[in-house]
């Protein structure tokens, strides 16, 4: 492991979602010590909107910079989290990058979370956000020509999923995805789940635990809506960035994936990070391997949709 990451990797107990009741009160007493992303080039607006039908309003937050003029990109946004974690502050460093460097007004959706809201409840909120926001395209000033989806982890999930359904459904065109260290099977059949079981940070094991948490311990027939790569036919998606890391039990399935992508005539780029963990651009953000992959996230992002 890059000795960077290695040396912060220490300080890091291994992921137990055993009750993830616990893990949220960890993580927003961390929360609470740890000031909020700002950034003066964006402005940051709060806002309820419809959700699926028959469910709750959703939260989302709008990200809009300062010196944005007539209609440009947007970007739908879902944060990570394994799925039974995360917010709406949890990747707002990101969001605000994508917005001040990246020229694009960003959505970000607070969908709801397992295991209270198992699958496809927080996969129809995302959905749901980015029909409201090509919808709302005006008011917000996007272009719904120039709209993708991105994540990370969880978020990359679900990314990926939102765009089969678009695909699918004959929703709203996207002319990109950005899959960040996605999670993508539920199988637990890759190398790289076995060789990273008990890793500190984010592992094998965790894995095995959030899945049980989204669909459930019986995954006789799961949908590709929920794990990706178990979609039969990647065609027809729209151009993609599938950012992996070596010490991420996540990894092959990440590769896997873009691989599949790129076989099914979709354009698409593979960046891999040796030596770096999951998650290592949110929770490390000030190493320098943690900074280019930001970077290139938003660089991709900005070309693919013109920002």
């Amino acid at each position: 492991m890059d000795p960077e990451f290695a040396e912060l990797m220490e300080l890091m107990p291994g992921f137990d979602l055993t009750d993830v009741t616990v893990i949220r009160g960890l993580l927003a007493t961390l929360g609470e010590a740890v000031p909020l992303a700002t950034d003066d080039r964006v402005d940051v607006v709060d806002r309820m909107i419809p959700g699926p039908p028959g469910a709750p309003d959703l939260a989302v937050r709008i990200y809009t910079p300062r010196d944005h003029a007539g209609s440009g990109p947007g970007l739908a946004y879902f944060h990570g989290g394994a799925f039974v974690l995360g917010d709406l502050d949890a990747e707002q460093a990101k969001c605000l990058r994508h917005a001040a460097d990246g020229g694009n007004v960003v959505v970000s959706v607070d969908y709801r979370l397992a295991p209270e809201h198992r699958f496809p409840a927080g996969l129809e909120d995302c959905y749901a956000g980015l029909c409201w926001m090509v919808d709302h395209a005006d008011e917000l000033g996007v272009d719904p020509s120039r709209v993708a989806v991105g994540g990370s982890s969880a978020g990359g999930a679900l990314s990926a999923a939102v765009a089969l359904l678009a695909r699918d459904r004959g929703g709203p065109p996207l002319a990109f995805q950005l899959l960040v260290y996605p999670v993508t099977d539920d199988r637990l059949q890759t190398p790289s789940v076995a060789e990273f079981v008990d890793l500190a940070g984010w592992n094998g094991a965790a894995t095995a635990q959030m899945w049980d948490h989204y669909l459930g311990a019986d995954r006789t027939d799961v949908s590709p809506y929920a794990a990706p790569n178990r979609a039969a036919d990647l065609a027809g998606l729209p151009p993609t960035l599938v950012v992996t890391a070596e010490f991420d039990p996540l990894r092959d399935e990440g590769l896997e994936y873009g691989v599949r992508l790129q076989q099914a005539g979709v354009r698409t780029e593979l960046h891999h990070y040796p030596g770096a963990p999951h998650g290592f651009d949110l929770m490390m953000p000030d190493v320098e391997a943690s900074q280019r992959a930001i970077a290139e996230q938003v660089a991709a992002v900005q070309r693919a949709l013109g920002g």
